[in-house]
């Protein structure tokens, strides 16, 4: 089946491709050299997306009907390149800049993340807002009723700022939606967005120790810095996997309630979480050693660590990652999977690599090498 890896980095989304995921070749930059946070595509059409911006150029989705070659930019907020072309007709007429106000103003800086569902485009933004697209990526609007969401005076940015980094569809059901805010927490939606539900709670059923963190769980709830959230495969429970600051999680009622699976890791620190695409119970994370002790994999040794027992119990995953001296960061949207047999995961580094493997972690390959930053790690399969 050939694969396209969509790899968001500082310098502009790169592709990989591979038609047997052994070798592969690399395209790019892409988006016009962009900081490009994420990326989403559709199997069916192989339409792709790349979202990103910052304060220089505001906040953009770029969209691609043609496999990547081409790509079209949705203006959404203004930067200072803006400003700049404002008052200066020779630097406007230099970088091609229109006159036309984007349709969000000054609302935000940066796209953080994007999903494909059910035929519409979502994006995620920074500070946090839910947009959507029902044209392709080419015009967005707002989802206001998490946006007026009576917390939303609470919310407070973890250290990136106020992000909305993950966003989680029902594939079954196109009302269900549950969205991850960096450090607001998660919240869902079953009226298609109308309404939304803080998740946050931790479960009753046993007692849950209180890590040594200022982020750790208090009053009955698990922390609102959530890094990373998946929902896993099958319709019954609505079963959801986060890493948060501090600790794995696994709810099997839709986040309604929580329950701490970190026993067993060598960190409680982390930011990618994984789920087979099949089996509900074997995930994947890759702990670092903390915030404050350099967010490295532990012991400087990389590992990917598995568990087949939904957090339960966990094993150690190193087989072809480097085991000494290794001090690279593997960012919350950094890793990714394919739905081949043996499932195939994918992750990249802040050290610009990306590493591969073909048989759901026993072995891993690096595949590619001194990218720029990487920001987001995602894959698209077409038939």
């Amino acid at each position: 089946m050939p694969t396209t890896l969509m790899i968001g980095t500082t310098k502009g989304l790169f592709l990989l491709d591979s038609d047997d995921r052994e070798t592969w070749s690399v395209r790019g930059p892409l988006c016009d050299g962009w900081p490009i946070n994420h990326a989403a595509g559709d199997p069916e059409t192989g339409h792709m997306w790349a979202g990103g911006g910052g304060e220089w150029s505001g906040a953009g989705i770029f969209r691609s009907t043609d496999n990547g070659e081409t790509w079209q930019l949705a203006k959404l907020t203004k930067g200072t390149m803006d400003d700049w072309a404002a008052n200066d007709p020779d630097f406007a007429q230099m970088i091609g800049w229109p006159p036309e106000p984007p349709p969000f103003g000054e609302e935000f800086s940066q796209v953080w993340s994007l999903h494909f569902a059910h035929g519409a485009v979502l994006a995620g933004t920074k500070p946090a807002s839910l947009l959507t697209s029902r044209d392709g990526g080419a015009t967005w609007e707002r989802i206001d009723g998490l946006t007026d969401h009576p917390s939303r005076p609470d919310w407070n940015g973890g250290a990136a700022g106020l992000v909305l980094h993950t966003i989680v569809t029902d594939p079954d059901d196109p009302r269900k939606t549950w969205v991850a805010i960096s450090a607001a927490g998660i919240f869902a939606t079953e009226d298609g967005g109308a309404t939304w539900e803080r998740r946050n709670r931790l479960s009753n059923e046993e007692e849950h120790a209180h890590h040594d963190h200022p982020a750790a769980p208090r009053h009955g709830e698990t922390g609102h810095c959530v890094h990373n959230m998946m929902r896993a495969p099958g319709g019954s429970g609505d079963l959801l996997y986060q890493q948060n600051h501090h600790g794995v999680f696994r709810s099997r009622d839709g986040g309604r309630s929580w329950d701490d699976v970190t026993e067993g890791l060598p960190s409680t620190f982390g930011f990618p979480i994984r789920v087979h695409p099949r089996d509900p119970d074997t995930i994947w994370t890759l702990p670092l050693n903390g915030d404050m002790a350099g967010r490295f994999p532990p012991d400087a040794a990389c590992a990917v660590w598995r568990s087949r027992d939904g957090g339960d119990t966990w094993e150690a995953q190193r087989n072809g990652l480097p085991q000494q001296n290794c001090f690279f960061t593997v960012l919350r949207q950094a890793m990714a999977g394919d739905t081949a047999t043996p499932a195939g995961i994918y992750f990249g580094t802040n050290s610009g690599s990306i590493f591969a493997t073909a048989d759901e972690g026993e072995s891993w390959t690096e595949i590619a090498r001194h990218l720029p930053t990487i920001l987001s790690v995602e894959v698209l399969e077409r038939a």
